[in-house]
């Protein structure tokens, strides 16, 4: 195994990476609860565009035109509502970015308080690890980023092609902010995502597409329950179909989701039913997601769950004659690869994590779930994930991330925008 000796410009930038320095601005961030449509959301795109200023960059901070980009039939979708947004990129100099940072300061609800040992939006640091909503997914991220930039900055190393830092929201549930910043008409040469990828680096992401299930019953007093048709027993053939479908589209994957016992699941997260409990319920409604396949056309995945669904309800004796619907809401991710042609972005990470830690470089694979990088490579910027944090913590009340994984990637980030950039 051989490693490149760092310059004396690395060396000179490196010192800069200040660990104390990323966990106070990891916690500080993680104190403002920025769920997907909050006000807070845009509350820290303003902060962040204040810090990023007094790094001496071009900086785009831009209000959304939500109609219009909704109204766009290209919108990626949204789960929640928005009154306003925001855009944030920050720019070296003029000209398309050689390499360009990004990353989501969107979080999603943290749950139930109890299921929390702290505050969910009060960073916890124990031992080496910072524990709280968003710290892996991806506030983290978010900080390498900015702390990257800040560095070199900090370093006096003039660079002589540009780059940049792209901000954005609404990556929970959708995309809202990566669609905007590229209708925008910003860019990149190439472009590092920094979600969690626990020391690999993703160069693939499978889609999600939200669904909404409705089964009709018929209602009736519950003492009389077999006058009536309860909604929630209909669905039950329905959700056995579901689970089957899962299974045939999980039999054949591409190999950098072999790795995943389910590499693109297909899950009902919330489901609805009944409004009185001695009344047979007239109406179940089940929200759900359905993972898109590499290089799979999103159309025919939705004509297979609907496929699926109308051939339970044909065998079903009430639902022949009470069709249940399935409706596409929310976020609409199409799966995202990078482009294989095109390896130099993969190899230049792959070495500064290497020679950052004198270890091997990190091994590829692709994601279980949907990410702005789908995005960035369908308007031909080669793309991939490379951050701080272990995806599994997302989401859930354990959610962390390590410190040393955080001060590595910033490091990496250090390497690869010098030797992209200079």
């Amino acid at each position: 195994m051989s490693h490149r000796d760092l310059s004396d410009l690395e060396l000179r930038a490196l010192a800069f990476v200040d660990e104390r320095e990323l966990v106070r601005d990891l916690v500080d961030i993680v104190a403002v609860p920025s769920i997907s449509g909050t006000d807070a959301e845009s509350d820290l795109q303003h902060r962040l565009a204040k810090q990023v200023r007094e790094l001496d960059l071009d900086v785009d901070l831009w209000q959304l035109d939500l109609p219009r980009l909704t109204a766009d039939p290209q919108f990626p979708g949204w789960e929640v509502e928005r009154s306003e947004s925001w855009g944030l990129v920050a720019s070296s100099g003029p000209g398309e970015p050689e390499l360009v940072l990004q990353g989501h300061v969107d979080v999603v609800p943290a749950g139930d308080p109890a299921t929390w040992r702290t505050d969910p939006f009060t960073a916890d640091l124990t031992g080496r690890r910072i524990h709280g909503r968003g710290t892996c997914d991806m506030k983290a991220g978010v900080v390498a980023n900015i702390a990257a930039v800040r560095a070199v900055r900090a370093a006096g190393i003039p660079l002589s092609r540009p780059y940049a830092l792209q901000l954005v929201v609404g990556e929970e549930d959708g995309g809202l902010g990566a669609f905007a910043t590229l209708d925008r008409g910003h860019r990149g040469r190439a472009c590092i995502i920094t979600e969690p990828t626990s020391g690999t680096i993703t160069t693939a992401n499978a889609g999600a597409l939200t669904f909404e299930l409705r089964v009709p019953g018929a209602a009736t007093h519950a003492s009389t329950s077999y006058a009536g048709v309860s909604a929630l027993d209909r669905y039950l053939p329905l959700h056995a179909a579901l689970a089957a479908l899962q299974e045939r589209r999980n039999r054949d994957v591409h190999p950098l989701m072999s790795e995943y016992p389910v590499a693109y699941p297909l899950s009902v997260g919330k489901v609805s039913c009944g409004e009185w409990a001695s009344t047979v319920p007239d109406l179940l409604v089940a929200e759900g997601r359905l993972g898109v396949a590499l290089g799979e056309d999103p159309d025919g995945a939705r004509s297979q769950l609907e496929e699926a669904v109308a051939d339970a309800a044909a065998r079903d004796p009430w639902l022949r004659d009470h069709p249940p619907s399935v409706t596409w809401t929310g976020g609409q991710f199409a799966s995202g690869e990078y482009a294989q042609d095109d390896r130099a972005l993969f190899d230049l990470v792959g070495a500064a994590h290497a020679d950052v830690t004198r270890g091997p470089r990190p091994r590829e694979r692709g994601a279980p779930y949907g990410s702005d990088l789908r995005l960035y490579a369908g308007a031909g910027v080669p793309t991939l994930h490379y951050g701080p944090g272990d995806v599994r913590l997302a989401h859930g009340p354990h959610e962390a991330v390590e410190v040393d994984e955080l001060v590595t990637v910033t490091e990496s980030l250090v390497l690869a925008l010098l030797r992209r950039c200079r």
